[in-house]
């Protein structure tokens, strides 16, 4: 059975998460669920220290974790948990190594971003009614969709950035990079409509491209009640969120164009591997267009079965 202040080493993390490294509290109480997880294991498994803990009883806990029907991420998410534990013992001098190390976690299948099709996206974006905050609403979904912005980019846009002659928006992305992305006709229709009412809401002193109808820049959050109270509203069967409006332009955009290094640019990926994702998504449209029209996807079909 493992000695009480072994297990005072888990508040004394915690607190390192809290306080040094000021994590979030929702993040500190993840961290704290998986170790107190594995802390019950080690009691089990007659453990009494932390450093009697070798890369085997990391393994036989992972394995244990599989058998208790954990998926692959949440098996890699404890051991990443483990890791940053036994990491920060060996800081305190209490391991001379952490016993993690050497331990590789399961292999998760790759997820693939959602998006909308085609038909659900005109729905999406024909907002019905007029007036200030629902010409800012339509601007900033077809902004979204029609250059492929993250919504840290959208917020964080100034009216210098839109060039309404050239049909251009430059935006700053991740690491600071700034990128000149192309604005389609649709969208710059609807960012002049906002352009003409926005000083009505707007403060004075105010650079925002988009702001509250309290005057100042609009926050990420608001972007995101806006986006999924239009999808309600607009009778969209899934759930619907920025960077939905992203994926759906990478994929739209890939599935016509095939051009993988110009959806590359456009989405400000720094690895091409980022962006490869969208033609499994590409692959996916194709099989499912083959399995329907290919006559040899069809054999299964009952009057086409030969009779004897």
């Amino acid at each position: 059975m493992m000695l009480q202040g072994e297990k005072n080493w888990i508040d004394r993390f915690g607190k390192h998460l809290q306080y040094e490294r000021r994590l979030s509290d929702l993040t500190c109480k993840h961290y704290r669920r998986d170790l107190v997880a594995f802390y019950e294991w080690s009691e089990a498994a007659a453990v009494d220290r932390w450093r009697d803990i070798d890369s085997e009883h990391i393994r036989n806990y992972a394995a244990s974790c599989y058998r208790k029907g954990l998926s692959p991420r949440s098996i890699q998410r404890q051991l990443s948990a483990l890791r940053t534990f036994f990491r920060y013992l060996v800081r305190e001098k209490q391991l001379k190594k952490h016993p993690v190390q050497s331990v590789r976690p399961p292999k998760s299948g790759k997820r693939l971003p959602e998006n909308l099709d085609a038909d659900r996206m005109a729905r999406l974006l024909d907002l019905p009614g007029d007036g200030p905050l629902v010409n800012r609403d339509r601007a900033m979904l077809e902004l979204l969709y029609s250059s492929g912005l993250r919504l840290s980019e959208l917020t964080g846009l100034d009216l210098g950035e839109l060039d309404l002659a050239d049909a251009t928006v430059r935006v700053t992305g991740k690491g600071n990079k700034e990128r000149i992305l192309p604005v389609g006709r649709m969208a710059l229709a609807a960012l002049k409509s906002w352009l003409k009412v926005r000083a009505s809401v707007a403060d004075a002193d105010e650079m925002a491209l988009f702001v509250s109808n309290r005057g100042g820049r609009l926050s990420a959050r608001s972007v995101q009640a806006r986006v999924d109270y239009w999808a309600r509203r607009q009778g969209i069967d899934t759930r619907v969120y920025p960077h939905l409006l992203r994926h759906s332009f990478a994929t739209h955009l890939l599935e016509s164009s095939h051009d993988l290094r110009g959806v590359q640019e456009l989405l400000g990926h720094a690895n091409i591997s980022t962006t490869q994702v969208y033609t499994h998504l590409d692959f996916q449209h194709l099989a499912q267009i083959y399995d329907r029209t290919h006559p040899r996807a069809r054999l299964k079909d009952k009057s086409r079965t030969p009779t004897k």
